[in-house]
């Protein structure tokens, strides 16, 4: 009798690469001249970025910034959901930039349902915040990797544990 293969479908962010592209922006910020004299700073919280800065113009070059440094880590843009824009004090502005990790279990029952319309013969299972797929085939758990890739789901999603 043969095995069952899985994998496990994930949205996961190295926090550590995070944070040396914080630094390098902060780094960068410290540099330019638009940035000389002012208050404009960047802070990596546990599960959010907190960005001030003079005016709006200079806090959207700094998430511009991050946003390039992100990119060159091969870190995931789509983890970074804005908040509003808040007035501060003297006149200055900030904003709360959530870092999302993990599946939701709006977007795992989407993910489940996407997997159950394409009448592959695996099952798929929400566990906290990751899917497990389960296939007795490894090219059924393959075409289902290939199927979620070309799905628009609005999450980074990995593929990891295969087994």
């Amino acid at each position: 009798m043969a095995k069952d293969s899985s994998f496990d479908i994930v949205s996961e962010l190295d926090m550590q690469e995070m944070d040396n592209a914080v630094n390098q922006t902060k780094k960068e910020i410290s540099q330019r001249y638009d940035f000389r004299g002012s208050d404009a700073d960047i802070k990596l919280e546990e599960k959010a970025l907190k960005i001030a800065a003079e005016d709006e113009y200079k806090l959207t070059a700094i998430l511009d910034i991050l946003r390039q440094r992100m990119a060159k880590r091969e870190l995931s843009l789509r983890c970074l959901k804005p908040g509003k824009i808040e007035p501060a004090a003297k006149g200055s502005v900030r904003q709360t930039i959530d870092i999302e990790q993990g599946i939701s279990k709006e977007k795992a029952k989407e993910i489940i349902t996407l997997i159950k319309n394409s009448k592959l013969k695996v099952s798929a299972q929400i566990q906290d915040d990751q899917v497990r797929v389960t296939g007795s085939k490894k090219d059924d758990l393959q075409a289902v990797i290939h199927l979620l890739k070309q799905a628009d789901l609005d999450v980074d999603l990995q593929f990891i544990n295969m087994r």
